[in-house]
């Protein structure tokens, strides 16, 4: 079931959430992320999402030189809310991806806000995330 909160946005299924390491990869300035996610803002207007989860995985590791940066990155796209559906829906997958894939909660909690809203994850460790299909995947 689509979270309310995005119903009045069209297009869902073409929206897309970024995973830390696509973050990491655009602080650092790497050539060819930085020109697919000029690609992303093009094809979904501008509306280009994260997670509480990956806000929190990369102020762990930032730098205190990389704070005004990382803020301007992090401020510019949009967050989806955690709630009971995706809580339920990452357990599903904790349970039944966890011990035979070795998923971590923080990549659960990504894969099913990303499912729930019907918006594709941009990551390059899809090995990580056994519970989507290619389709959905950027």
């Amino acid at each position: 079931m689509l979270n309310p909160v995005y119903e009045h946005l069209g297009r869902i299924e073409k929206l897309i959430v970024l995973d830390t390491d696509v973050i990491i990869w655009l602080l650092r300035g790497r050539d060819e992320v930085l020109a697919k996610f000029r690609i992303a803002v093009e094809e979904t207007a501008g509306q280009l999402y994260i997670t509480p989860v990956q806000i929190a995985e990369i102020f762990a590791g930032m730098r205190n030189h990389e704070l005004e940066k990382t803020e301007r990155l992090i401020g510019s796209l949009l967050v989806i809310e955690l709630d009971r559906e995706i809580g339920k829906l990452a357990g599903e997958f904790m349970n039944k991806y966890g011990k035979s894939h070795s998923v971590k909660l923080a990549d659960a909690l990504i894969a099913a806000a990303t499912k729930i809203n019907r918006m594709r994850l941009w990551t390059f460790n899809k090995k990580h995330y056994p519970m989507m299909t290619e389709e959905e995947f950027y």
